[in-house]
C-alpha cells in the first residue's frame, strides 16, 4: 500500500513528538515497540505516514526545512529520537487569522515570533500541488477563524482532515455536512491523549457509576510549561477547550452534574515544567448509605508524546476512510479518540462500535476495485456516503 501523504498545520510541540515518533516507529528500529495503540491498521503501520506539506506563522520555523522547523523555539518536547528527515518539505507560511494570541506575539516579539511582510501561501492550492490526502490541525487553542480557513482549503482541495484542537469542525453539522457533500473524511474535534487528564478523568468517572457511587462534585486543573499552556493565559480563548474536555466527563456519568458542580480546564503557565503537564483530579461522592467517598489523583505526562501516538492511528483511519469512501465524521473513530465527537461514547461502546467499522472497511477493501467503488460505509458506525 502507498504512503500516506501528510501536512501539517502548525509546527509546534506535537508536531515535533509526531515526526520522532515517525522514525521511532520505523521497521528498521524493531527494539522499539513500546507505546504504540495500534501497531497495524488494516496494514498500515506508522512507517507509511509521510509528511509532504507543512504550515506555520513563526519566523523561527516558515522556509525552514520541517525537521528543522519541529526542533526550532519555542518548541520544548522530550527528544526521544532523532526527527524524521523530510528535508524535501519546506514549512510555508500560513494565513494569521486569530492563530496567534496577542499576548503571545508580545511575549515573543524580541525572538521574531511573527513573521512580518511574509505572505500567506494559498493553502488549497499547496495541498493540491503536494498531492496531500490527509491534513492534521495543530494550530493553538483559540485559533477559530484559522482552523476553519484550514478546513475550507481542505474542502477545496479535496483533503481528509484531523482536527487535533478544540474548535468545532466535526460536532458542527454544518461543517460535517460541507465534508459529507465533498466527499471527504472528517475526524475531531480535540484529541484526547494517550493516557491524559481526560481520558483518566473519564476512566474514574465511569468506574464510580458502574460500582454505584453517586458523584457529587469533581474538578481536574492542569498546569504546563508549553506554548500551548502560556496561550490559554488568555482565558478569552477557552471557551471551546472548557466545554470540551467538560462535556467528555459529562457524558459518562450516569447523572449530568450541575455546572457549578464541575469545573475542568487549564489552569496555569509554569515556564520550567516546559513540554510536562501536570493533572489534578479530585472527585467527591456518596456511596453505600450515603457514606462519603473521596479521590484525589495527580498525573505527570510529557504533553505531546502523549498525544502524537493517538494521531498516528487518526491519520491511518483517515486514510482508510478515504479508500472505501466513508465520508463525513467517522463516528466510531471520533468517539473513541476525541473529546469533542459528534456523538459522544462511553469507551467500551466506541471500542465494539469501531471494531465493527473495521471489519466494513476490511470487507469493502477486500472487495475488486470496481465493487469497492460502489460501495461506501454508511451511517452513524462510520460516516457517510459519497
Amino acid at each position: 500500500m502507498s504512503s500516506i501523504r501528510v501536512a501539517i498545520a502548525g509546527v509546534g510541540n506535537c508536531a515535533s513528538a509526531l515526526l520522532q515518533g515517525l522514525t521511532y516507529y520505523s521497521p528498521r528500529n524493531t527494539r522499539n515497540r513500546v507505546g504504540l495503540l495500534r501497531r497495524s491498521i488494516a496494514g498500515l503501520s506508522p512507517a507509511s505516514i509521510r509528511p509532504v506539506a507543512a504550515f506555520d506563522v513563526d519566523r523561527r520555523k516558515v522556509g525552514k526545512s520541517l525537521a528543522e522547523a519541529a526542533a526550532a523555539s519555542p518548541n520544548c518536547t522530550l527528544r526521544f529520537c532523532d526527527m524524521l528527515r523530510a528535508d524535501d518539505v519546506v514549512v510555508e507560511m500560513g494565513p494569521l487569522l486569530d492563530g496567534v494570541a496577542p499576548h503571545m506575539a508580545e511575549a515573543e516579539a524580541e525572538c521574531g515570533f511573527f513573521p512580518a511582510g511574509m505572505p500567506a501561501v494559498d493553502v488549497a492550492a499547496s495541498l493540491r500541488r503536494a498531492r496531500v490526502e490527509v491534513l492534521v490541525c495543530y494550530l493553538p487553542v483559540g485559533s477559530e477563524k484559522a482552523v476553519r480557513y484550514y478546513a475550507d482549503a481542505c474542502i477545496r482541495a479535496g483533503v481528509a482532515f484531523v482536527n487535533c484542537v478544540p474548535v468545532f469542525i466535526s460536532s458542527d453539522p454544518a461543517w460535517e455536512k460541507r465534508f459529507r457533500f465533498a466527499g471527504l473524511p472528517l475526524i475531531g474535534d480535540d484529541v484526547k491523549s494517550q493516557l491524559g487528564a481526560t481520558i483518566v478523568h473519564r476512566s474514574l468517572a465511569t468506574l464510580c457509576s458502574d460500582r454505584g457511587v453517586v458523584i457529587d462534585r469533581t474538578f481536574q486543573l492542569n498546569v504546563g510549561g508549553n506554548t500551548d499552556f502560556r496561550n490559554m493565559l488568555d482565558r478569552r480563548r477557552l471557551a471551546s477547550k472548557k466545554t470540551s474536555k467538560t462535556e467528555a466527563v459529562q457524558a459518562c456519568l450516569q447523572d449530568r452534574l450541575d455546572p457549578h458542580a464541575i469545573h475542568i480546564g487549564p489552569s496555569d503557565f509554569v515556564p520550567w515544567l516546559d513540554d510536562q503537564k501536570v493533572c489534578f483530579i479530585r472527585i467527591e461522592g456518596r456511596g453505600f448509605g450515603g457514606a462519603p467517598v473521596e479521590l484525589d489523583l495527580r498525573l505527570v505526562v510529557h504533553d505531546s508524546p502523549n498525544s502524537a501516538g493517538v494521531v498516528i492511528d487518526l491519520i491511518r483511519y483517515a486514510r482508510l476512510a478515504r479508500l472505501v469512501g466513508a465520508v463525513g465524521a467517522i463516528q466510531p473513530v471520533c468517539a473513541l479518540y476525541m473529546k469533542r465527537p459528534p456523538v459522544q461514547m462511553r469507551e467500551e461502546a466506541a471500542r465494539a462500535a469501531l471494531r465493527r467499522f473495521e471489519g466494513r472497511l476490511k470487507a469493502v477493501a477486500a472487495r475488486p476495485p470496481a465493487s469497492a467503488k460502489k460501495s461506501a460505509v454508511r451511517g452513524a458506525s462510520g460516516g457517510g456516503t459519497r
